[in-house]
């Protein structure tokens, strides 16, 4: 399922052999750097370019020996580029690779990301304009309150994943930030000049200053990010999944030919999309804590946060790009029951204009005390399944000494609440 949601252009980030490429990059600018300084002859840049390659299989063997991911990946380099190869890693400590490497990784997550979230936003406003007319009936603490449109619950979303768009614009910027400034960041065997002209080929900016790495509050905002926009596909599937129930049956995911909802009972239809996207959420939150945890490290460094990050980071970016594509196909051919939210609008009598009762009896002139007691007997009775509410405030003499026949019948129609839809999507849209 995972393979059908998530763009293959995810996976290719956190691939390994994307990752040592990419280590490859930042050694070959290092040494480049370094030969325009005069530091190492110019002549061995052509050497290393043309002999340095990226062979998994090997480094694999030469770290089951020497346990050290970085010392595999050279002395798999050096064996091949042969002599020359005393001109790699000069003045480098392994993060000074792992760290910007990554951060040119997360960078290209990031973009993939934010293409997710123009794409949510695209269809999120299609559907909000399809259905900003279509009338159901909000909910608080899922007990029917007062009449809204579908469009304006799309539209909510809407306005939420814009956020999310930009909180995830901040992220990339923060994480934006590579380091060659050795083991204790004070640029003792190399130039801050190698770290500025290596950042810019990668398309980073220099960290303003680190340790051994870069600090893990950037990457834990990064994660959070992630987990922010999550939980807001968390809580567009979980109202998806509400909207679904037998008793409200407002709105459903597209159920196609064939499909099955159940071993045992051939009737089900259920929200299983929307339930896997509130599961695999949790997810990613949880993996944010980790992140959270990472920040705190000893002295200049130690490498407790190492191997969290090898499985959190690509696993919430691939997680990320999974949850918001699904969410965005499930928006696109979700079934949505005008008619039944009409009639679940309907289900209680009246009700859900019991406010709009109260004012109209306040402004012309009832004390809001009593007007209250006396549409609140009504509607409890009403609860009671003693008559429709509709009907009892027209019979009533206390709300007929205040308000006319025509009055109250305009207290039951659901355009009021709705005269300033345009003004909302004027807000939300433009």
């Amino acid at each position: 399922m995972i393979e059908r949601y998530t763009l293959p252009k995810m996976k290719a980030v956190w691939e390994t052999r994307h990752k040592l490429e990419t280590w490859l990059r930042i050694e070959l600018w290092v040494c480049e750097a370094l030969a325009r300084d005069g530091r190492i002859p110019k002549e061995a840049i052509g050497v290393i370019r043309k002999k340095a390659r990226i062979d998994p299989k090997r480094m694999d063997e030469i770290e089951r020996t020497v346990k050290h991911d970085v010392i595999a990946f050279l002395t798999m380099l050096a064996e091949q580029v042969g002599p020359a190869s005393r001109f790699i890693h000069l003045g480098l400590t392994s993060s000074d690779i792992l760290d910007t490497a990554l951060a040119v990784l997360m960078q290209e997550a990031a973009d993939l990301i934010l293409a997710d979230l123009d794409r949510l936003m695209d269809v999120l406003r299609r559907r909000a304009m399809e259905f900003k007319g279509t009338v159901m009936v909000g909910r608080s603490h899922g007990v029917h309150g007062e009449p809204i449109t579908f469009g304006l619950k799309l539209a909510l979303w809407y306005a939420e994943t814009r956020r999310n768009l930009e909180r995830m614009r901040q992220a990339k910027e923060t994480t934006r930030h590579g380091k060659l400034s050795g083991a204790m960041g004070t640029y003792a065997h190399l130039d801050p000049s190698i770290e500025e002209f290596v950042c810019e080929k990668c398309g980073l900016k220099p960290a303003p200053i680190s340790n051994q790495i870069i600090q893990r509050d950037r990457h834990a905002q990064y994660l959070t990010t992630l987990a922010i926009i999550a939980s807001s596909v968390d809580k567009f599937a979980t109202e998806i999944r509400h909207l679904q129930r037998t008793e409200v049956l407002e709105a459903e995911e597209f159920f196609s030919e064939g499909q099955k909802g159940s071993s045992a009972m051939p009737h089900k239809r259920n929200p299983i999309g929307a339930e896997n996207l509130s599961g695999l959420a949790r997810v990613v939150r949880a993996n944010a804590q980790a992140a959270l945890e990472d920040v705190a490290l000893w002295h200049e460094r130690d490498i407790s946060h190492s191997s969290v990050e090898r499985v959190i980071i690509p696993d919430s970016a691939i997680l990320t790009d999974y949850l918001l594509n699904r969410l965005t196909d499930m928006v696109e051919t979700l079934l949505v029951y005008p008619e039944q939210m009409k009639a679940n609008l309907e289900r209680t009598g009246g009700l859900i204009y019991s406010q709009r009762l109260l004012l109209e009896l306040t402004k012309r002139g009832a004390r809001r005390e009593k007007a209250y007691e006396a549409v609140q007997q009504l509607a409890m009775a009403a609860w009671r399944g003693e008559g429709r509410f509709a009907e009892m405030v027209r019979t009533d003499r206390f709300i007929g000494k205040y308000l006319k026949p025509r009055e109250i019948r305009d207290c039951f129609e659901p355009d009021y609440y709705l005269r300033h839809l345009d003004t909302i999507y004027k807000r939300v849209f433009s």
